[in-house]
């Protein structure tokens, strides 16, 4: 394993951003040394970043515990304004955090540029929800009293994301969370910490409090997430990765009854009836092989009827589909 020899542009972003575990405001190395980042593609090391202890996540939960009754009653309006900026900062760099996740992950710029857009749309979706987390009041059935209904942060949360989008997984749990007034501990895959500490970057720029998020990347994320999902201080835990993860997390979490979101990966299949027309066809086909099928929305197989096969309009694509014996396209990994 070696380093690779990157471009000006390259060695640019990969510098502009801290390397190190972000606990209660503070950029701090991690207990177990560093952890290599690698170019998918070659397996040289692109970067370092700090590799967390059982103890480092421990001090991020504590620092999110901190800060969570400050948070919560901090005025909607402003952590609106918190997300509209990270929205904005985002929009702006799009370019360098394109080339920072496709350092890391692999997939093509453009379609890393197009994670980066629609992943700061989330900020700014949920930057404008902020202020209409509304409750309810009514009068009660037999008319003696009557019943008030107030939604509050659940307290700190615990975020995991995936390696294959690296952002917009990120984006999608931070921002609902930071609108609704939850501190949070975020811990990304060790594949492809970079485009989260870049962002974890961003938002303290935009003025994110202290100890509202803890970033902690790791090279054992059971040793370092499994005592904070035991913890009973941790209220909520939002999970994206592999079914096998997944379902252990969700058994350790339902020991405490800890409130849990969760996305797997896909066993589904894709359909193109008969009467599909050549565009239905290849949106399907084009769909599976998306993001070198690492997507969890990809469908492993795809059946189509053989006698409509012809109507694929693309030469390439319908000669990749008569090899098979059958209609249908194995898709297992």
């Amino acid at each position: 394993m070696s380093t690779i020899t990157t471009t000006s542009d390259e060695r640019r972003v990969i510098e502009s951003i801290p390397h190190q575990l972000l606990i209660g405001g503070e950029w701090r190395d991690g207990e177990n040394g560093s952890l290599p980042v690698q170019d998918p593609a070659t397996g040289d090391v692109i970067a370092e970043v700090a590799d967390a202890s059982p103890r480092d996540a421990a001090a991020a939960l504590d620092a999110a515990v901190e800060a969570a009754p400050t948070w919560a009653a901090y005025p909607p309006r402003e952590r609106g304004e918190i997300l509209r900026r990270a929205y904005e900062t985002i929009v702006s760099r799009a370019d360098d955090l394109a080339l920072l996740m496709t350092l890391e992950m692999g997939k093509p710029l453009a379609e890393s540029r197009s994670e980066i857009i629609y992943g700061a749309e989330f900020l700014r979706w949920f930057s404008e929800e902020a202020v209409r987390i509304d409750g309810r009041y009514a009068t009660a059935p037999n008319g003696n009293g009557r019943l008030l209904t107030m939604r509050q942060p659940v307290g700190p949360c615990l975020l995991i994301t995936p390696w294959n989008f690296p952002l917009a997984m990120g984006t999608r749990k931070v921002g609902p969370a930071v609108a609704a007034g939850c501190t949070m501990v975020v811990k990304p895959a060790q594949q492809t910490p970079l485009s989260m500490v870049a962002f974890a970057k961003i938002l303290e720029e935009c003025g994110l409090p202290a100890g509202v998020l803890n970033l902690v990347t790791t090279s054992s994320a059971s040793s370092a997430t499994g005592p904070l999902v035991a913890d009973p201080r941790l209220r909520k835990l939002s999970f994206t990765g592999s079914t096998e993860t997944g379902r252990s997390l969700m058994s350790q979490a339902s020991q405490t009854m800890l409130r849990r979101n969760r996305t797997f990966d896909t066993s589904s299949k894709s359909i193109a009836l008969p009467t599909s027309g050549s565009l239905s066809y290849s949106v399907r086909l084009m769909g599976i092989f998306r993001r070198h099928r690492t997507a969890h929305s990809n469908s492993r197989r795809a059946i189509l009827w053989r006698f409509s096969i012809m109507t694929i309009r693309s030469r390439r694509m319908r000669s990749f589909i008569m090899r098979w014996p059958s209609t249908h396209i194995p898709m297992s990994i």
